[in-house]
């Protein structure tokens, strides 16, 4: 963190939640009172490509862009793009992956190559913080709360209470899923010490 001021990145491929998740994120810490900008670039999002929303808090905010080196947390939903992205991360920073791999169209039609080595060079990232959404957020009782199970783990590496989460989760849910995310974020939050 810098002047007060804290750069979240979160990174990942269209669908899995990233845009709700950094939603829920600027809205935790507008309820705790800071000043927030938020950006995101989701191009080709909707066809499984790269997605990537910048959250920045703090008492005076001035932009909503985190420059390459400077994400005090980088939070990638899939594991390749936490290693496509890990150039936002400072090097005292966090990263947090989770343990899912999204394999992209180019490279299962055989147009790339499958990324070599993904477990040595995320072992590489700084302050690596792995968690398995997978199957909490099948214990949570849908599958497609995955992203809430990741919103829980980085609420335990930011200085946001966890009651400004759970008001942003009611806000920013539609009332009939609260109750399933909920149990995800909490679950997520469990996952990390």
């Amino acid at each position: 963190m810098s002047k007060g001021i804290w750069n979240i990145s979160l990174v990942g491929v269209g669908g899995q939640g990233i845009i709700l998740t950094s939603d829920v994120l600027a809205r935790a810490a507008m309820i705790s009172g800071y000043d927030v900008k938020k950006s995101e670039i989701h191009g080709m999002s909707q066809r499984g490509g790269s997605v990537i929303s910048q959250v920045r808090f703090g008492e005076k905010v001035a932009s909503p862009i985190v420059a390459d080196g400077t994400s005090d947390v980088l939070v990638a939903f899939e594991r390749v793009e936490a290693l496509r992205w890990a150039r936002l991360a400072k090097p005292d920073g966090r990263v947090l992956v989770n343990r899912a791999d999204i394999v992209p169209v180019t490279v299962s039609s055989g147009m790339q190559p499958p990324a070599q080595r993904v477990e040595e060079r995320l072992a590489e990232l700084p302050g690596l913080v792995v968690v398995d959404s997978a199957p909490l957020a099948a214990e949570a009782g849908n599958a497609r709360t995955a992203n809430l199970v990741i919103a829980g783990a980085l609420s335990r590496l930011l200085p946001l209470e966890e009651a400004a989460w759970t008001e942003a989760i009611r806000v920013r849910i539609p009332e009939k899923l609260q109750a399933v995310n909920l149990k995800a974020f909490a679950l997520g939050r469990g996952a990390v010490a």
